[in-house]
């Protein structure tokens, strides 16, 4: 299923019940007064952040989301029931716009709430309106309508840690070894064209679509990854020791991480050299020492070598445990 990271759709609250006339009858008393309850108030309307990335696609075709109406009152002075609420759920990292009052939230943690339309207030029955001066009042009041707008969602993703580097770094192999995700892998570049995502220890790592220069300028699938890495908290940059110039690969992508600005260049950075089985020990070295001038806290794996990546996944914790700390 392809990412929708962007949705659009109209919400309505619920509309508040009708208050009523309605009379007292008790038993021995030929007349008792009103008694006409106020109407329920309507339901409101609610976004839910979840852990879920695909559930603006589950919505894309749903273009209107209403919460309950109000029940109107009863006799007895009754007050009608209220209005169903209406829970929408989107994903962690949502921010939700509100396009007749311009108002925005943002959904920032898993199961928070926040309310984005007031349902309608219930009418008054004519017992609200009972007076010395008005005893037999024939007056109630409808309910008021409830809040509606039309509704834009943009989803930033919001991950702990972001898999980023050239296509073919190794990025999907690499997320699947490390949390069983199942991304989908190739031998050919941009496998990846939405981003994929995977826990480690309770960590949650995204696997982003592979730079090209000139990403930053919306080159290649470089746009989309830059635009979900900006809540990234820490950089996984994978460079491949296929490369024949390991330190120009890494400098492509820091190159265009320094172009789109916002921060992304000056996130943490951790490197991590991929596919050591491919290349002699001679070039592991070299390659390290290539970046070292540039980045000096570099790790290396190869997927192929399950202790490899046990060492690797114990050094990627360590580190996010420390940038959370």
């Amino acid at each position: 299923m392809s990412l929708v990271d962007e949705i659009k759709f109209h919400a309505a609250a619920g509309r508040g019940g009708e208050g009523v006339v309605r009379w007292r009858h008790e038993r021995g008393k030929e007349f008792s007064g009103a008694a006409g309850g106020n109407g329920g108030k309507g339901g409101d309307v609610y976004v839910r952040a979840v852990r879920d990335i695909n559930v603006l696609a589950r919505h894309k075709a749903t273009k209107l989301f209403r919460a309950g109406h109000g029940s109107a009152g009863a006799n007895w002075s009754k007050q009608g029931r209220s209005g169903e609420d209406c829970y929408i759920d989107l994903p962690i990292g949502s921010i939700v716009k509100n396009l007749e009052s311009g108002r925005t939230v943002e959904l920032l943690e898993e199961g928070q709430i926040s309310k984005i339309l007031h349902g309608g207030s219930g009418g008054l029955g004519n017992e609200y309106f009972k007076a010395s001066t008005n005893v037999t009042p024939q007056q109630s009041t409808p309910g008021r309508e409830g809040e509606e707008a039309d509704f834009d969602v943009e989803l930033d993703l919001i991950a702990d840690a972001g898999l980023i580097g050239l296509p073919n770094a190794g990025k999907s192999s690499l997320l699947n070894a490390l949390t069983h995700a199942a991304a989908k892998v190739g031998s050919y570049a941009f496998t990846t064209i939405d981003p994929n995502l995977g826990a480690l220890h309770g960590y949650i790592l995204a696997d982003l679509p592979g730079l090209i220069e000139g990403a930053a300028e919306g080159k290649g699938l470089g746009h989309k990854f830059l635009k979900h890495i900006k809540r990234t908290k820490i950089l996984l940059h994978l460079v491949s020791l296929e490369n024949e110039d390991v330190a120009e690969a890494y400098r492509t992508v820091r190159g265009e991480l320094e172009k789109y600005g916002k921060g992304l260049s000056e996130k943490k950075e951790v490197v991590i050299l991929t596919k050591t089985d491919l290349v002699p020990p001679e070039k592991i070295k070299a390659a390290r020492a290539a970046i070292e001038e540039m980045n000096g806290d570099i790790l290396e794996t190869t997927v192929l070598d399950d202790d490899s990546v046990r060492d690797l996944s114990e050094a990627i914790v360590s580190r996010l445990s420390s940038h959370a700390g």
